[in-house]
This record gives structure tokens, C-alpha cells and sequence, in this order.
């Protein structure tokens, strides 16, 4: 699923495309991608975009006359810039955006069709849609300890909750994780001050060093290798791979669909993640499905923070 890095670049590409032009037609696919019925999505046609920005793991194109397109990509979802009038040839293919100079095509690889797109109208509508996490980049070391302290579950579910730390998934927390030298089901509440402070240090130094790698990478042309296996990378999807910092061999904790990629002697003392506790633990710990985590309630989630 992209995440922060991943999709700050796509909206930086977007905006030297499509900010202050004409969306002149909406092209849909599928009929299971649009989620809302008002604004109907022939209501964005003809309109000006007037802004760009991320909600959550979410892309936001804002139009004229406080209309809002919101995408949310999750796991297989890809933006495309093609030729204006590029053809929906292909079962991966979901819509495509018309503007003047091309067209942003939207995909989803696989057969289960989890990308979304919602029409909203005004901010307040947009706003339903804000998972509520803090931003990662911006906040202090208080707001960072804050969204810690009252967690009772582990630090890699702690960094990929969408309602406390805003678009970080599975990869990053792997990598942001490894940097400040934490163990993955270390429970988040039992860090101390100094200890949060190295993690919010790690979480800035990590986001921001891969938004420049894959802006670099990108260049002037439109992001197309998203992806959550980069070379570059310290553990993520390098399992049996050695750590860069230490050379020894990366771990990994698997729980169904989930995967977390540690190192051993950087990041746990040496102990392997594998016991029967340790699945009861993630058992506990993890949502059921991948649905169930970004589409969580955001009332629910904060009552859970609360407990």
C-alpha cells in the first residue's frame, strides 16, 4: 500500500499536471470503485482543479465549487499519466481523469477491488474521511510521546495505526523501527521519554530521507514504480538478507496476511520473535482484515485510544 513517501511524490508529480487545469471528463470502469452517489462523479467534469493534498493514506483533488475527489489506493491501486484520451483496455484498468494534456489513469492489479473513490462535498464532508492521525512530520516530541503513551498495543501497530500517526503502513514502520534500534512488539505505552524521542526522530529521519530518494528516482516523469520492496531498504522484504548495520541475518514475524521484518541483534538483543506468546500476542493485536484497519470507525478508534 503506498504510503507517506510514496505518495507525496505522486501528488508532487500531480500538481505540475493537473493544478489550475480543466478536468474535462471522468471515464469509470468499474463499477465498484466510486463509493458515493452525491455529488454524482459527472459533477467533477468541467471543473478547475484548485488543490492537491494527502489525508491520511488518502489523495485529495480539490475543484472548483468546494468538490473533492478522494482516492484511496489501498494495497494494488496505481496512478498513471498517460496520453489524453488513453484507452480503459485491460481488466486492471478502473477510470481515467481527461485533462487537456493527458490523462491520470487509476488501476488496480488483482482480482478484489479495494481502491476507492469518493465524491465529497465542503470540507466538512472531507473531513469524515480523516482517519485523525497527527502528521508524522510535523508534529513536536509532545504530540509524538502523546499518541504513545495511552497505547496499549505494540510499536508496529502503534506506527501503522492510521487514527494515531498519519500514512505510515507496513514498510516504513519496518524500516522506521530498525533505525531507532526498538523491538517491533515492544508494547508502545512502556517507552520511555528518551526512548519516544529517538523513535520520533527515526519516524522524521526515514520518512523524509525516502521522499527525497524517490523524488530523485522520479524525477520529471510520473511515479510508476510504487512499490513496498525498494532496493535501499534496511529490513523490509529482506528477510535472510544481512542488516546493513550489523550483518546479521533479517527475521521476520508472520500472522496472516501481515509481515514484520526485524533484525535480531539491532533490534531485539539477539532473541528470535517466535514463541506461542508471541502469536497470541499478534493474534490480539492485529485486525482481521486489511478493510477492518483503514476502514475502522474514526469515533471507535478514538475510544479505543482513550482506554
Amino acid at each position: 500500500m503506498p504510503e507517506l513517501p510514496d505518495i507525496a511524490v505522486y501528488i508532487e508529480a500531480l500538481e505540475t499536471r493537473i493544478l489550475g487545469r480543466t478536468l474535462e471528463r471522468v471515464r469509470n470502469a468499474s463499477p465498484f470503485l466510486v463509493r458515493t452517489v452525491y455529488p454524482p462523479i459527472a459533477s467533477a467534469q468541467g471543473k478547475r482543479v484548485t488543490g492537491l493534498r494527502r489525508l491520511g493514506k488518502r489523495i485529495v483533488i480539490g475543484l472548483e465549487g468546494d468538490v473533492f475527489l478522494v482516492f484511496h489506493l489501498m494495497i494494488a491501486g496505481r496512478l498513471h499519466w498517460r496520453d489524453k484520451d488513453a484507452k480503459l483496455a485491460g481488466k486492471y484498468m478502473l477510470a481515467a481523469f481527461d485533462f487537456a494534456d493527458g490523462s491520470l489513469v487509476l488501476t488496480e492489479a488483482g482480482a478484489k477491488r479495494r481502491a476507492s473513490l469518493h465524491v465529497v462535498a465542503g470540507e466538512a464532508g472531507l473531513a469524515a474521511h480523516d482517519p485523525g492521525g497527527i502528521e508524522p512530520m510535523a508534529c513536536d516530541e509532545t504530540a509524538f510521546a502523546a499518541a504513545l503513551a495511552d497505547c496499549d498495543h505494540t510499536l508496529k501497530r502503534a506506527l501503522t495505526d492510521p487514527h494515531r500517526f498519519s500514512a505510515i503502513g507496513n514498510a516504513y514502520s519496518d524500516e522506521i523501527l530498525h533505525r531507532a534500534k526498538l523491538s517491533p512488539v515492544r508494547l508502545a505505552r512502556t517507552l520511555s521519554p528518551e526512548e519516544a524521542a529517538i523513535l520520533q526522530r527515526a519516524t522524521q529521519d526515514v520518512l523524509g530521507e525516502w521522499v527525497a530518494r524517490l523524488r530523485d528516482e522520479a524525477g520529471e516523469k510520473f511515479p510508476e514504480k510504487v512499490t513496498a520492496f525498494r532496493k535501499g531498504m534496511a529490513v523490509h522484504g529482506r528477510y535472510r538478507e544481512p542488516c546493513p548495520a550489523c550483518g546479521a541475518p533479517v527475521q521476520r514475524i508472520v500472522y496472516a496476511d501481515n509481515e514484520t521484518n526485524y533484525c535480531a541483534a539491532c533490534q531485539t538483543g539477539g532473541r528470535l520473535l517466535a514463541d506461542r506468546a508471541l502469536s497470541t500476542l499478534l493474534k490480539k493485536d492485529w485486525p482481521k482484515t486489511l478493510e477492518e484497519w483503514e476502514e475502522m470507525p474514526i469515533a471507535r478508534a478514538r475510544r479505543g485510544m482513550r482506554r
